[in-house]
């Protein structure tokens, strides 16, 4: 068994592909896949399922996926003591529907980079079952995703409350509407509207506020931040979670502002995924502390800018300033 093999499958479970690995690794892909399956021979089991879409980790290698990762870690350490500056950096992978983007992951990532300094982060924004498939594969590290009451969640992964807010709508500054302190159902099913595309929560929240009868213009998009774009150009209004407007730019301008919907008592919670295990990296423990620094923040109305004590998670990650949310199936 060599060193770089097991650098290769990891490269292969982070960028998801053989190709995209090879190209990370800058070596061949014949050559990345014949090292790979050289150390399934040796190992005895198949570590990769391999399709025409795409190589992906295989259940018998996320199993030992725990045990290669601290092997890597140790040898990083072996080549950093030794003064060695090719140490493997492993960018973080953070999968994100982005209704947090601006009151929690930002300032979070902030706090971050002044812990660590140097280090890549990717930010995927994408649908929810995405986001608990790429974290039960191991493709991402970390995932932000938010629930509606009786909503559940992939049990390889535990899912920690962060913020729980309400539905509002999201109105350009000077629209009618901005005059009522609330608005109903029926004046918001009359306007044009920005939904989200299916497989987001908010497009399933806004099936079940109108039922059948829908607006009769409307436009779908992927993640909150395009949608609040649409807004802003006056395409129509937008149904979003409070939390995800809080520190919004386009509302600390006086371009965008929000109002309560009446009648309606719906919840969204905004929850923090990550996979069950006993060891978690330390870049990845400090992300998730500060997003709960940043969480706790936002709860308490404090200024996202201001320094925020830390919160020191377990070797484990487990984090004493969230509550567990049960996790039983795949939400919908």
């Amino acid at each position: 068994m060599r060193i770089e093999q097991l650098e290769y499958l990891a490269a292969v479970t982070e960028h998801g592909s053989l190709r995209r690995a090879s190209e990370a690794m800058h070596i061949s892909q014949p050559a990345l896949s014949e090292a790979v399956t050289k150390l399934e021979k040796e190992l005895g089991t198949t570590l990769l399922d391999r399709r025409r879409t795409g190589s992906r980790i295989s259940r018998r290698g996320l199993d030992l996926q725990e045990f290669m990762a601290e092997v890597l870690e140790a040898v990083d350490r072996l080549r950093e003591a030794a003064g060695q500056q090719s140490a493997r950096r492993r960018d973080l992978r953070i999968g994100t529907v982005s209704t947090a983007s601006s009151s929690l992951l930002a300032p979070a990532l902030r706090d971050l980079h002044a812990r660590h300094g140097s280090g890549g982060v990717e930010v995927v924004s994408s649908r929810q079952a995405d986001i608990q498939q790429g974290l039960a594969e191991g493709v991402l590290d970390l995932g932000l995703v938010n629930l509606l009451p009786g909503d559940e969640v992939d049990p390889m992964l535990v899912a920690d409350r962060l913020i729980e807010g309400t539905p509002v709508a999201c109105l350009r500054a000077d629209h009618p509407l901005t005059s009522r302190d609330e608005v109903t159902v029926e004046e918001l099913r009359a306007e044009p509207h920005v939904l989200m595309r299916t497989g987001y929560v908010m497009q399933r929240y806004a099936q079940r506020l109108f039922g059948a009868d829908l607006p009769a213009t409307t436009y779908a998009t992927d993640g909150a931040e395009m949608g609040k774009a649409m807004v802003a150009a006056g395409l129509g209004i937008s149904i979003l979670p409070d939390f995800s407007m809080a520190a919004d730019p386009l509302v600390r301008a006086g371009v965008l502002t929000t109002r309560p919907i009446s009648t309606d008592h719906t919840t969204v919670t905004l929850v923090m995924l990550r996979r069950r295990t006993d060891r978690v990296p330390e870049p990845v423990r400090d992300l998730q502390a500060a997003l709960v620094r940043r969480a706790r923040a936002y709860l308490a109305g404090t200024e996202l800018d201001e320094v925020l004590p830390d919160v020191a998670p377990t070797a484990s990650g487990d984090l004493p300033a969230v509550t567990p949310i049960g996790s039983r199936a795949r939400a919908r």
